[in-house]
This record gives C-alpha cells, structure tokens and sequence, in this order.
C-alpha cells in the first residue's frame, strides 16, 4: 500500500526531462515566438488559417526542439553522416527526376508528400563539418580543411543549380562558419572578402552599364541579374520587378517611431505588400510596431544570437562548439538576409524571418537548430552537476 502512496506524479516524472535546460535561451525563443504570434493574427488573419497553421507549426517546432534536446551531442554526433548523406542523395534526385514549380526545380515527390531536401542541408552541413573536425581534433592539416571545403561546396552547387540562391547562401554560411571557427587561418579569409568589397563597389559604380537592356551576366540567371538591379534602382520598374522592394520600404517608413498599431497598418491589410505573411512578414511588423518594436525584435535576435555563441564558448567538446557557433551563424543570417532584403539593402531572396515567417518547413528547422543549441547547454549544465 505504501508503495501505491509513494508513486511519482506525473509532474514529478517530467521536471527531469527539463533539467539542465538552459533558462535565458528558453526566454529569448519564448519572446520571439510570441512577437510571431502576435504579427500573424495581425497580417494572417484575412489569410485563411495562417494564424492557426502558424500556431500549430510552432507547436510542432517545440516539440521536436524538446525531443532532440534528450539526445546528448555525442548521439547528434552519430546522426552526421547519415543525414548528410541522405540529404545529399536527395538533391541528386530532384535534380534527375524533381518537381518544377515557377521555373525552378527544388522539390522531390516521395510518396506521401512532397519535400524540399535543401532544408536539411541547412542542419545537415553544420553538423557535418563539426564532425569531420572533432574526428581530427589536435592534428589539422591544411588538407582537412580542403576536404572540408569539398564536403561544402557539393551541397551548395547542388542547391544552386535548382536554383535557390537563397538557401544555398544559408547552406554555404553555416558550413564557411564551421570551418572558420576550427581554425581557418585569417590569411585565407581576408582575400575573397576584400574581392567581394570591391567586386560591390564595382557593381555600384557600374550600374547603369552592367543593368542596361540586352546585357546578361554569364555567372547568374536572369531573375538574379534582375534582383540586383532591382535592388540598385528598385524606380527601374516600379510596378514591376521593383514593386516589392518599394513597397516594403513604403511600409517601414509609414510606420513612424511607434507604428501604426495593432493590426491598423494599412499597406499591409490593403494588401500592398507582397507575400506579407512570409518573406515580406517585416514590412507589416514595422507598419505596425515601427522603429521602437523594430529595436525590440533585433534585439531578440541579438539576444539569442549571443546567448547561442555563449554557449559554443562554454561547450564541452569541439563538435559541440562548432555546431553551437554555427547555429548561432544561421539565426544571424536568417535575420539579417531578410530584414536586409525587406528593407532594400539586400537582394530579394526567399528567406524567411525566424519565428516570425509563416511556413511548415522552415519552422521544423527552427526547432531542429534550437534543440541542438539546447542539448549541448543541457551537457554542459548536467557535467557541471
């Protein structure tokens, strides 16, 4: 009978599978997530059911960020090689036999749904180069990093021959990530960033001959070409090519210091701006929350991009440092890439606003990259005890 009496509660049985959680992150992913509820009933709300989906995306995502954040990084560790090759695998498939939709080829039928393999690369990399290096912990060569480099680039070209340049930028910044923070020399970053710097200014300074009608650049598609010389004179085409753009920084400037309001942004209900509910979500949030909610929000994303790095500082091993620096690496461009294009300051690219953006897929990254980040705070926590 004493037996009976002394059975655990359900509650009781639980709290374990919460220790070790690492507090401030769990705050910061509760604070954005409520900033993306709360914009989606704004903007989705005559959408059909995006609030609603939205929601339940999110739940989804918490759910898979609560599993993976059981497992310890050693067992992450044994996913590496797999997941890598799989998701490999299924971008040679999509680009033998997949599905086009608006001229590009990024989708795979694999019975009971359709999937866009390159998202997993977007997990699948970081966490292969950060396994590639712990293997060879203590005795890099610089052949490691050419090997790096190749595992890389594979990936990447696949990615983009769809194309969808946007993710293949995010795919190529998480692994560049990785293999900069196992020690790539500052000797061999510093010169194609200073090609890229000028190769910009060039750009700038050359506009009006580069964009000029019948001239095509050999090393990118046309919409690419399009995009950018959109971005450098967005009054090219203003209710073509350029209507995005400006209308995005119509609705950013309208929203003032303090915004518009709760759901009173009217570029945004009167459906001015394009794709509101996902790549454009930013213009509608700063209508109606303007520069100070606009303060806010980067600064969640300041917050949970240095508290991600803190935790690759304190990380018991190597992998678990370079997967941690990397996922930090992905929020910050998540953030930056579509803010910036929103805002007019970058290229139109197809890249979603962490917690904010509408979309199923993005979303189970999401909580893919943070349960990551929560398990190795979680080891780091249980070896101190």
């Amino acid at each position: 009978m004493a037996a009976v009496f002394d059975k655990p509660s359900l509650l009781q049985r639980a709290l374990p599978l919460f220790q070790g959680f690492d507090g401030a992150l769990a705050v910061g992913i509760l604070l954005l997530a409520g900033a993306g509820l709360l914009t989606m009933f704004s903007v989705g709300l005559d959408h059909g059911t995006r609030f609603a989906d939205h929601a339940r995306n999110m739940l989804i995502a918490g759910s898979i960020l609560f599993l993976v954040a059981q497992l310890p990084p050693q067992r992450l560790m044994s996913f590496a090689v797999p997941l890598y090759v799989v998701g490999v695998s299924l971008l040679v498939a999509v680009a033998l036999f997949g599905l086009t939709r608006k001229g590009a080829t990024r989708w795979l039928n694999v019975g009971v749904t359709v999937i866009q393999p390159s998202e997993i690369l977007k997990i699948a990399m970081p966490l292969m180069l950060a396994w590639w290096f712990q293997k060879r912990e203590g005795q890099l060569r610089p052949l490691d990093f050419t090997v790096a480099g190749c595992l890389l680039l594979v990936p990447v070209g696949l990615i983009m021959k769809q194309p969808d340049l946007g993710t293949a930028l995010l795919v190529l910044a998480a692994g560049l990530s990785v293999i900069f923070f196992a020690g790539l020399s500052w000797k061999l970053v510093l010169p194609p960033v200073l090609l890229a710097l000028a190769g910009i200014g060039v750009l700038v300074a050359l506009e009006p001959r580069l964009c000029a009608d019948g001239v095509r650049w050999v090393v990118l598609h046309d919409y690419q070409q399009q995009r950018i010389c959109t971005l450098l004179d967005p009054t090219r085409d203003p209710l073509g090519k350029g209507f995005h753009i400006l209308q995005g920084m119509i609705a950013i400037g309208s929203g003032g210091l303090f915004g518009k309001g709760f759901m009173q942004g009217t570029q945004t209900h009167l459906e001015f701006i394009p794709e509101r509910t996902t790549d454009f979500i930013f213009a509608a949030f700063s209508e109606e929350f303007g520069l100070a909610g606009n303060l806010l929000l980067i600064g969640g994303f300041i917050f949970l991009v240095l508290r991600a790095m803190a935790i690759a500082l304190e990380a018991p091993t190597l992998f678990a440092r370079l997967l941690a620096a990397a996922v930090a690496m992905i929020f910050f461009c998540y953030a930056f890439v579509n803010m910036g294009m929103v805002s007019g300051i970058l290229p139109v690219v197809g890249v979603p606003l962490p917690f904010i953006s509408y979309g199923g897929t993005a979303m189970v990254t999401l909580g893919l990259a943070l349960g990551i980040l929560m398990s190795i705070a979680k080891s780091k926590r249980l070896v101190q005890s």
